[in-house]
């Protein structure tokens, strides 16, 4: 009999009563109990996981990651093999379980310390092959609000009365640093300011990141901060409740690591290796997106011999999950190009060109500049791509 379950201890009991079932023709009970099996055994084997079509880039693992959870332990209402689990179907690579140390709603109920959401979560975590990270949620009113503290070795001991003296027990950990959802609008109503305490957690490194994207919600403002005061990105859940299925995906921070294990992604964190994925949209530095956008697509090399008053199509076949919303940035060369293309997820799209000069004909390479308007890589900017095929033979 099984009172409590999660995934794998599931399927290991169906596996062993399976093995250990003998078949008796005459026997009515043991072809009810065949027949029961198979009906559970498909139910438990209907849980499938997720694939995330997301490219790898040279020298480096593309992992998707959500660093801001809350279970029964704080704030949530699932417990934590839940969260486990539901980073297992989606498809994800590593979570932080992150707590809240001073807000804790249901500690009548369950009775516990700082550390055990993620104690529970561990050895799930390591059967499905999910990095967990060691996480908690420091609280405090602004300035300077709410922080995750990732990779500690012991959140009890960041229950201080002192927000400096929580975020410098953190650090002395080893902690990395992430001030969460900064233009929350319980907590900045009216604008999104960064205080001079702010300024002092990024003098005395009690912050190394910040969320410009949070549950459903996007901080243009943070966006900014980030690039001029090189705190690495995120985008994060914040899930409280159960994650509800849906057709899209939720938010996540890419981390493009060199090895998929907690110690890589803590030293892609402190090198700034992220990008921001929430609904169709990209947000992270040039230098790591633009070779992603390449990365993500497949066309043929053969030379298009494109000339005056000859149109060719190139089929661009789209790897990745992402819509890629292209935009002209500026007029091609002795050929006409859309204005504007999408390239679809998971599918190939035809790229139409019309020679319209003489010159293109004598073009070793066709160079297209397009802005990719669901990439950003500031406030106002859009990652510019150069799109080149070659045009002549080789003699």
């Amino acid at each position: 009999m099984i009172k409590s379950f999660n995934v794998v201890d599931f399927k290991r009991y169906l596996n062993s009563e399976l093995a250990d079932f003998k078949f008796t023709p005459m026997n009515h009970k043991s072809i009810f109990t065949l027949f029961l099996l198979i009906i559970i055994w498909q139910i438990g084997f209907s849980q499938s996981r997720k694939i995330i079509h997301l490219p790898d880039i040279e020298g480096y693992k593309t992992l998707k990651c959500d660093f801001h959870l809350h279970t029964v332990f704080s704030d949530g209402t699932v417990w934590p093999t839940v969260r486990v689990e539901e980073a297992w179907k989606e498809g994800l690579d590593a979570i932080a379980i992150t707590d809240h140390v001073e807000y804790r709603p249901h500690s009548k109920d369950v009775v516990a310390d700082h550390n055990r959401s993620y104690e529970i979560a561990s050895p799930l975590a390591r059967e499905l092959d999910i990095v967990l990270i060691r996480g908690a949620e420091i609280t405090r009113s602004m300035p300077p609000g709410h922080l995750n503290a990732l990779f500690i070795k012991n959140a009890n001991l960041l229950d201080r009365e002192d927000v400096l003296d929580a975020l410098k027990e953190a650090r002395d950990q080893g902690a990395f640093l992430i001030w969460n959802h900064p233009g929350w609008k319980a907590q900045q109503p009216d604008s999104t300011i960064w205080f001079t305490e702010h300024t002092h957690l990024l003098a005395n490194k009690l912050m190394h990141g910040i969320e410009i994207y949070n549950s459903n919600e996007y901080y243009p403002e943070a966006l900014g901060w980030a690039n001029e005061k090189k705190l690495t990105i995120f985008a994060n859940s914040d899930v409280h409740d159960p994650m509800v299925a849906c057709t899209g995906h939720r938010p996540m921070t890419l981390v493009f690591a060199k090895n998929r294990t907690e110690a890589s992604i803590k030293e892609a964190l402190l090198a700034r290796r992220t990008a921001a994925y929430f609904g169709n949209t990209l947000v992270g530095k040039p230098a790591l997106l633009e070779p992603f956008f390449h990365t993500s697509l497949r066309f043929d090399k053969t030379p298009l011999q494109l000339s005056n008053g000859v149109n060719k199509a190139i089929k661009i076949t789209n790897l990745s999950d992402i819509d890629y919303e292209l935009e002209l940035a500026q007029p091609g060369i002795g050929l006409d190009a859309p204005e504007k293309i999408t390239l679809k997820a998971q599918h190939v799209t035809v790229l139409d060109l019309a020679g319209n000069s003489d010159e293109i004909a004598d073009a070793n390479e066709i160079i297209l500049y397009y802005e990719v308007k669901n990439i950003l890589t500031a406030p106002s900017q859009n990652l510019v791509v150069t799109l080149t095929f070659a045009n002549k033979l080789q003699q």
